[in-house]
């Protein structure tokens, strides 16, 4: 049987100085097989130009689509009532939240376009008899995680057409919160957020998971430059920067201001 392991970052948010650490952890080992973005690169924070740089620079990493990084694509901005996760459009957080996008997709320009259009969907590998299945949210959709409940549907659905597979894995990001929920052979992980925690813990998070005869999933926490973030959105000024800026600080939803 072999092994393989598996770092994975998620959820950057354009935050440069957490992704710089989570990198640096990363380099810092040195059995890494492949490394994993689980999408949302770049809307909400203050440097999505330095984010694509930095993050074309990682070896043959496998990049998620996002629901953020879909939102470039559609050019979410330009629909009659744009609205995201089922905010209203006549929200003002939803307006606020949209500019954003648009004044990402203006920084990144064409090269974020194309970064955006190549990335996966999902990612399945199979390793030994345990199947790994990295995807943002759900294949089906990139707003929400499974429930339990749905996990075990797919699982049935994919072990009629492999009847070897003695262990499930489904790993996702985008909630911001750590996950993690087994029943029976399907294990359900996310590690949080490399950029933008919503678990009112503010440092990034980086994961790595070892799959051979069993499966190991660690998550580093770290601390992190803030402050660099947080000067950067009171500098640039990007919509919603206030909010975001005490999202940084406290690492919870905060649309009180």
């Amino acid at each position: 049987m072999g092994s393989k392991t598996f770092a994975i970052i998620t959820d950057v948010h354009s935050n440069v100085e957490s992704l710089k650490h989570s990198i640096s952890i990363i380099n810092d080992r040195d059995d890494i097989d492949q490394i994993i973005c689980l999408g949302d690169c770049f809307a909400l924070g203050p440097d999505p130009i330095n984010t694509l740089k930095i993050l074309k620079t990682l070896p043959d990493c496998i990049f998620i689509r996002g629901n953020h990084d879909r939102y470039l694509l559609e050019k979410l901005w330009t629909q009659e009532r744009p609205n995201l996760e089922g905010m209203s459009p006549d929200d003002p957080i939803c307006q606020a939240i949209v500019a954003n996008e648009e004044w990402t997709a203006n920084e990144l320009g064409d090269a974020g376009v194309e970064f955006c259009s190549a990335m996966h969907i999902a990612h399945r590998e199979i390793i030994g008899n345990t199947l790994v299945e990295f995807t943002h949210a759900w294949y089906q959709r990139d707003d929400q995680p499974p429930s339990m409940d749905e996990a075990l549907a797919w699982r049935n659905h994919v072990a009629a057409a492999h009847p070897e597979i003695e262990q499930y894995i489904f790993i996702h990001g985008h909630v911001h919160i750590p996950r993690n929920e087994t029943k029976d052979n399907l294990t359900i992980l996310c590690q949080g957020a490399t950029g933008l925690p919503f678990d009112e813990d503010p440092r990034g998070a980086v994961a790595f998971l070892s799959v051979g005869e069993s499966f190991q999933w660690d998550v580093i926490r770290y601390d992190y430059n803030k402050s660099g973030t947080i000067d950067l959105l009171e500098k640039r000024q990007p919509p919603f920067f206030q909010n975001l800026q005490n999202t940084v600080r406290y690492a919870s939803i905060r649309n009180d201001l």
